[in-house]
């Protein structure tokens, strides 16, 4: 290598890193490229409550609030921000670190005060951005950045449901989802799955029977049976038969998957619904927070062979759609209330300026608060979609 050569680029180094060695690494590049004084990755934790920092497991350091602060702030935000320290000769920048709209936390990078520049601040978060697809890819290989996530033990029904999802959000040129899932420690039967293509994004809520292992068990099947029908190309309505047809040759109709699909047109906004069961939907557009009506069909695996029809809407540009599990619409008060729309219209309402990510947890924040308690007795799942529309060619 001469002289001039610069050497390997920032993300081929990072690449090459081995993946639980991403952090060691990410602070050698920062150090050399920019002054960087010291660096620290901090992970959302599964309630985003809290962001953890990455340290020797299976301890961790102190933890600071996701949703305060400078850290917090930038983690709610999607934007750098830039902190004045007790040193006035070093600032701390930090940085969201985000995979396609999936929040995974903050790097937070102490630089010396003439390195805080706006042109440093930019090649910062491209720098967080490659970071996080790293921990993404590396999550294959190595469980640090999935203990570094949790504030305590999973319950095994949590571990298998977590293992299922695509990850917590999502962000395309004509929308922008988000989801929530609770109590995240102890999640049994309630689950969300979407996928992407050029043309359609498919997204499936399911709300699965039972507690623990027996919920986990039977949301694994409902999603492995939907995710292989999709991938072999079959309408939705086939789909839902043929994941019907997965979990009543399994339980013979003792257990079953109540479950909403539904499959949006890109180029449209063209919705196609398949209701089976319980999760419901509603439709926020401008300020009216009106629920979604579809003919009710049967949960997955109910009974055998069941025929699935789909039904179809239409989504406009600044709609926003919010599907619901039962856990969430269901669920009553200690005087017996249930959650009901008056309430969700009102957190929907509050909380439309917010991202969809945000706006799905202020939907679980407002039910825990409406049950008056630390922690949800059942599983709700909440996903939250933003619609943008594709721009005109």
């Amino acid at each position: 290598m001469n002289a001039s050569d610069p050497g390997p680029s920032a993300e081929a180094q990072l690449r090459a890193a081995p993946p639980h060695a991403l952090v060691p690494t990410a602070r050698r590049l920062l150090a050399e490229r920019v002054g960087a004084l010291d660096l620290t990755l901090l992970l959302a934790d599964y309630g985003l409550a809290v962001l953890q920092p990455v340290t020797h497991l299976p301890y961790t350091g102190d933890t600071v609030s996701a949703h305060e602060g400078p850290a917090g702030t930038a983690f709610t935000t999607q934007h750098p921000v830039l902190e004045v320290t007790a040193d006035p000769a070093t600032r701390m920048v930090h940085l969201p670190v985000t995979v396609r709209g999936d929040r995974l936390g903050v790097l937070s990078v102490r630089v010396p005060t003439p390195s805080a520049e706006p042109d440093t601040v930019l090649q910062l978060a491209d720098f967080a951005t490659a970071l996080g697809h790293e921990i993404a890819a590396a999550g294959r290989h190595t469980d640090l950045y999935l203990q570094a996530r949790r504030t305590r033990r999973l319950t095994l029904a949590a571990e298998m449901q977590w293992q299922l999802l695509p990850g917590r959000a999502y962000a395309c040129e004509e929308c922008v989802l988000g989801a929530h899932l609770e109590p995240a420690y102890s999640i049994g039967g309630d689950t969300f799955d979407w996928s992407a293509g050029a043309d359609d994004l498919t997204l499936t809520v399911t709300d699965g029977m039972g507690e623990g292992i027996d919920a986990a068990l039977l949301a694994g099947l409902t999603i492995g049976a939907l995710r292989n029908a999709r991938r072999a190309g079959l309408g939705l309505a086939d789909q839902a038969c043929l994941a019907d047809q997965a979990v009543y040759s399994r339980y013979g109709g003792k257990m079953y998957a109540s479950t909403l699909l539904l499959r949006l047109d890109l180029a449209t906004g063209t919705a196609h619904a398949v209701d089976a069961g319980s999760p419901r939907l509603y439709r926020q557009r401008g300020n009216t927070v009106e629920r979604v009506e579809f003919e009710a069909q049967l949960p997955l695996g109910m009974m055998e062979e069941t025929l699935y029809e789909e039904q179809t809407f239409q989504v406009e540009k600044g709609d926003r759609l919010l599907a619901i599990s039962t856990g969430v619409h269901g669920t009553r008060s200690r005087t017996g209330e249930t959650f009901g729309e008056g309430v969700l219209r009102q957190i929907l309402r509050a909380t439309r300026q917010t991202a969809p990510q945000e706006a799905a947890r202020a939907v679980v924040a407002g039910l825990i608060e409406h049950v008056d308690s630390a922690e949800l007795e059942s599983d709700a799942a909440v996903v939250c979609l933003d619609w943008t529309g594709r721009i005109a060619q």
